[in-house]
Order: structure tokens, then sequence, then C-alpha cells
């Protein structure tokens, strides 16, 4: 099973089932792993609220988990998963719509 660091926490990535797009990267803990595994709906750990977070729970745009996959290490999770909007609360598809160019940050189409 994974490992979680000293604050509790690992990292997952959360990749479009289909396309293989990242789609964001977020952290859970043991409580937001268990409610991902038990509803099939990806959870994870606002480290801003303090608190188990599901993805969609305002917006309505959920995360169904098809495969969770460890690293070789165990603290790092890749979640793939079909959206049903966009991933990032920005509204673009993915979390990682801009891209660096020298020391500039370029907005691509979402």
């Amino acid at each position: 099973m994974p490992k979680f660091d000293s604050a509790g926490l690992l990292s997952a990535i959360v990749q479009d089932a289909g396309s293989g797009e990242i789609l964001m990267v977020a952290f859970m803990d043991a409580e937001a792993l268990a409610a991902t595994r038990a509803t099939g709906e990806a959870h994870f750990h606002s480290r801003s609220r303090g608190r188990l977070w599901k993805k969609g729970e305002t917006s309505g745009n959920v995360l169904k988990v098809e495969e969770m996959l460890a690293d070789c290490d165990q603290d790092a999770l890749v979640l793939k998963v079909k959206a049903a909007g966009p991933a990032c609360h920005t509204g673009a598809r993915s979390c990682f719509y801009r891209r660096i160019e020298g020391e500039t940050l370029v907005g691509c189409d979402s």
C-alpha cells in the first residue's frame, strides 16, 4: 500500500484515462485514498482547507477513477480518470495550460 510522508500525504497525479493528458496534481491522505477507493470518484486532502475534498463537490466536475497506480517507492500515485468537465478551477481542461518561455509564462489553448 502507499507510503505517506511525515505530514501524512502523498502526491497524486491525475491523468486522463483516454488521452494520457496530465490534468492536475493534488495530495491525498489516508482518508482521501479510502474515500476514492470506496466511491470510485477522486478525493483529495485540501492543504488550504485542512480537510477532505471531493473533486467536483461544488462544480460537478467529478473525476471517475478507472485505475490507480503506485510508483516504485509507493509514495506517489497516478489516477487514471474520466473527467466530467474541466479539471482546473480556472475552467481549463487541465491545470497545465501555461508554458514557460524564458522568464515568462505563456497561456496555451486549454
